[in-house]
């Protein structure tokens, strides 16, 4: 279906890509995955045509071949409705159903001879519109938008009013509804929860076509796709694996350990044929100082001539085809919590919480406790209020009835989901130096840990990316050395080894936590306790 060759990809003196290739055929399910900023995005815009590359080319086959592509901006058509946004999705099977309509009309209207052509007409009408699934034509736009958690969006809302959230599966939904051949999706779970990704899941596991994912969601790449494209933001190439996220991970954990036997046997070789080089033109200096008999002094020059040609030996080695090099490390983020102060054991205790929006209640009656050490994750449907219940307990915004208290010693850190509460006009320098008294050269050095480097630390935070702006938030939490931690989607647009870095300095973090978290592999490896929010209420799980 889709035949990539020599993909190569340069932005002035920059290389992004370098001969990239790969295939898709019908039921593939390909995940594409990388650090932030490898060229992802890049690759995908290449084979959607928006991009045009420097080397290489895109083939489909057959040239019929329909591509459907969900960007991570998206682009909707000024005053459209919701209702408008699905029926373009259904172009085809709407205009079939329309001709349908008016073919009955003329079976109505026609009479003799005029009638049988009329039948033959609206049968060849009936059976294009059967071939299209014109009779799944409402049915499958209300289970789409159902599956994605839009059931209970008014269609005739406009789109503009539309959260972000909302308008990216909004724009999931209408990909979905046009049944393209291949499916191209640039980060689709962002703005998703449980529910709607599971529901995702079921989706494209039974979809007919060929799927190429780019996501950071290591549960979701398991049990999606059967392929990892890895691309690699130091040699811009791309390696290919069988399997799910969890076989490539396992693959690149026993390459790199291959790798790092083979290197030390390796550098164990070049270290004992360097000593021998050292002790030959040891003992051929030695011997010229003590003697100038003609015997010896000849002897000492063939150990000097042994020992250039060991070191011509040992400069070939070291320069070979086949030497094995010191496997990379690549840059990631390095995340460790500044030491706190401990807390009381009672850390938050909330009792008959009530909140909501104008008419509506969010929640009522919620009574919770957390307990030093605990890290609970807060899940539920979008849009029923974990954000809001997080900004209560922050103090942004007060609760209709009920209390709040924190305990002794507490020292809150809260992080917005969209990292709202950053001061826009600020620079990553100007706001590290404020929460903590270090010079400008140790908070340099402290944002080079969280990936902003050189004058990337000037840059305004309105300006940065929503992953930089993560990094930042992150960033400002560690230095300021809270031992309460209330995160809002805290990875949402972390990469994967951003990602596992965050879940290893929340391992070694010693305080508390409360995160509204959709990635699953993080709530299986570090939540001790899931609240779950549904119906107005939460539901404590504990283990």
């Amino acid at each position: 279906m889709l035949q990539i060759r020599d993909i190569t990809k340069w932005f002035g003196d920059v290389q992004v890509l370098d001969r990239i290739n790969f295939n898709l055929n019908r039921g593939d399910r390909a995940g594409l995955i990388g650090p932030n900023g490898c060229g992802k995005t890049t690759l995908l815009r290449i084979l959607t045509g928006e991009l045009t590359p420097d080397r290489g080319s895109v083939q489909l086959a057959p040239a019929s071949l329909r591509a459907g592509y969900l960007p991570q901006a998206l682009d909707f058509p000024a005053g459209a409705t919701v209702a408008d946004v699905l029926a373009a999705a259904q172009g085809e099977r709407e205009a079939a159903e329309t001709r349908l309509a008016r073919l009955a009309e003329a079976v109505a209207a026609a009479q003799g001879a005029a009638l049988n052509v009329a039948l033959a007409e609206y049968d060849r009408g009936v059976a294009e519109f059967n071939t299209l699934g014109g009779a799944r034509l409402r049915a499958d736009a209300d289970a789409v938008l159902a599956g994605l958690g839009m059931a209970d969006v008014d269609q005739a809302r406009l789109v503009a009013s539309l959260s972000g959230g909302q308008k990216t599966r909004l724009g999931l939904a209408r990909l979905l509804l046009q049944e393209p051949d291949l499916l191209l999706l640039d980060e689709p779970t962002n703005h998703l929860d449980i529910v709607a990704l599971a529901w995702l899941e079921e989706y494209l596991s039974a979809y007919r076509g060929a799927v190429l994912i780019v996501s950071h969601d290591r549960t979701f790449l398991d049990r999606t796709v059967n392929r990892i494209l890895a691309l690699d933001d130091v040699t811009h190439t791309l390696a290919e694996y069988a399997g799910a996220y969890t076989d490539y991970a396992l693959a690149i954990d026993q390459r790199q350990e291959k790798q790092w036997a083979a290197y030390r046997e390796q550098q164990e070789r070049f270290r004992k044929l360097e000593a021998s080089i050292r002790k030959l033109n040891s003992q051929a200096k030695g011997i010229e100082q003590e003697t100038i008999h003609f015997h010896w002094r000849r002897i000492a020059k063939d150990l000097a001539r042994h020992a250039v040609v060991q070191r011509a030996r040992l400069e070939r080695m070291m320069a070979a085809e086949d030497a094995v090099e010191k496997p990379g490390l690549t840059w990631k983020m390095k995340l460790e919590f500044a030491d706190a102060p401990r807390s009381g054991q009672d850390v938050l205790h909330v009792a008959g919480l009530r909140m909501g929006y104008g008419d509506r209640v969010l929640f009522d009656d919620v009574s919770l406790h957390l307990a030093y050490g605990e890290r609970a994750v807060l899940v539920g449907p979008n849009g029923i209020g974990k954000t809001t219940l997080l900004r209560c307990i922050a103090g942004q915004i007060k609760p209709w009835a009920g209390e709040i208290r924190l305990g002794r010693g507490v020292r809150l850190g809260y992080m917005a989901q969209e990292q709202e509460t950053l001061d826009a006009t600020a620079t990553p320098l100007e706001l590290i130096r404020s929460a903590a008294p270090l010079d400008e050269t140790e908070a340099r050095s402290f944002l080079h840990y969280f990936l902003f480097a050189g004058d990337e630390v000037f840059v305004p935070a309105g300006r940065l990316s929503f992953g930089e702006r993560s990094r930042l938030a992150l960033a400002l939490l560690a230095v300021r050395g809270c031992n309460f931690l209330l995160l809002d989607e805290p990875i949402n647009h972390l990469d994967i080894p951003s990602r596992e870095s965050f879940e290893r300095a929340m391992a070694r973090f010693e305080g508390t936590v409360l995160a509204v978290v959709h990635d699953r592999y993080f709530i299986e490896r570090l939540a001790t306790t899931v609240w779950v929010m549904e119906g107005g209420q939460v539901r404590v799980e504990s283990g």
